[in-house]
């Protein structure tokens, strides 16, 4: 079977973070649905502890977001919206990077760019844009010329990525999960988001271990079909070990976040054994490779025809993932990075 077919109503989108609709971030929705008896529970994410048992672990991305969005100007005027998505893997030199062009007001993609043009940034930088990256024209392969760190320049002039469903701007600390540690994220890993310091709190002092690894997230976009492209992680060599033991003594491995789940599923053997590992991953999870180290997978709610939803249905099956997909829609739950939650568990 192919991934859930949905039309996403309008209504159903998250406009602004729940702390704008009153909410705490651990008050938005979950569903919860249990792959062997095929039932859906419906809950808040600070219900958490309620689904999760002793010996449990889950595994968080530590990247932190970065404000990788920059308005950008071309020779004859045009303002654009430049956003970095990744170091470009395997070029050395620095100032190697792989670019979104939008336009100005970050909502429409720009295609009309040509090898070889410069772009004026913000701040009195360049770009210029070299050759299509990962067979297509939405991303560029661009060389960056600044007079400091690009990260260091991102602070001072960039802003978080954002797409027309949230109308409005929100500081950075708006995508930030509470455990955010390593910047280099060009999206939040929004699956981390609802996490309070008070939950895991609570999670921790129930018996529930928790370890981080780390993938820097690229741009995503509301463009379909696009399987993701390769992006930098880290597995510790801590975390590799917990993942092993609590395997060992019967807890379920449960990622926040597909971002976890292609960390962890680039070093495990088809055991599910994990060993620690860094660099960049293109792994593609769909339900013939099927997973190897996961057990579960709490993540948010994913487009149609999104290439996430193939990992879902390696987690849940197709049969109870078309059914939580339907359920969402029925009940009303939000997408996007701001929404709701949807946890899977064996």
């Amino acid at each position: 079977m192919t991934a859930p077919a949905f039309v996403l109503p309008r209504a159903l989108e998250a406009h602004e973070p729940p702390e704008a609709r009153g909410l705490a971030r651990d008050e938005v929705r979950l569903m919860v649905a249990t792959r062997s008896d095929g039932q859906i529970a419906h809950a808040r994410v600070r219900d958490l502890p309620r689904f999760l048992a002793p010996g449990d672990l889950l595994v968080v991305n530590t990247s932190a977001t970065l404000p990788a969005a920059v308005p950008a100007r071309r020779a004859d005027g045009t303002s654009l919206q430049v956003s970095f998505a990744t170091t470009a893997p395997h070029l050395s030199g620095g100032g190697w990077w792989v670019v979104e062009l939008r336009s100005a007001d970050g909502v429409v993609p720009f295609r009309a760019a040509v090898p070889g043009e410069q772009l004026t940034l913000a701040g009195g930088a360049g770009v210029r844009i070299v050759a299509p990256y990962a067979a297509g024209m939405r991303l560029w392969l661009a060389r960056v010329d600044a007079d400091e760190p690009l990260h260091d320049y991102l602070a001072r002039h960039g802003h978080p990525i954002r797409y027309g469903y949230v109308p409005a701007s929100w500081p950075l600390e708006a995508y930030q999960a509470a455990y955010a540690l390593t910047p280099g994220s060009a999206e939040m890993p929004s699956a981390g988001r609802p996490f309070t310091p008070e939950l895991v709190t609570r999670l921790v002092a129930g018996g529930v271990y928790v370890a981080p690894v780390t993938l820097h997230t690229g741009v995503s976009s509301p463009e379909r079909h696009e399987a993701p492209y390769p992006e930098e992680y880290v597995v510790p060599a801590a975390t590799a070990r917990l993942v092993n033991a609590a395997r060992g003594w019967g807890g379920r491995i449960v990622a926040v976040g597909t971002t976890v789940v292609r960390a962890l599923e680039t070093t495990a053997a088809p055991d599910g054994t994990v060993a620690a590992g860094e660099g960049w991953t293109d792994l593609v999870i769909t339900p013939e490779r099927g997973l190897w180290a996961i057990d579960g997978l709490m993540t948010g709610w994913h487009e149609p025809q999104a290439s996430h939803l193939q990992m879902l249905e390696a987690v849940a099956g197709d049969r109870l993932l078309e059914r939580c997909y339907r359920a969402a829609l029925e009940r009303g739950y939000l997408w996007h990075e701001f929404g709701d939650s949807h946890l899977v568990l064996p």
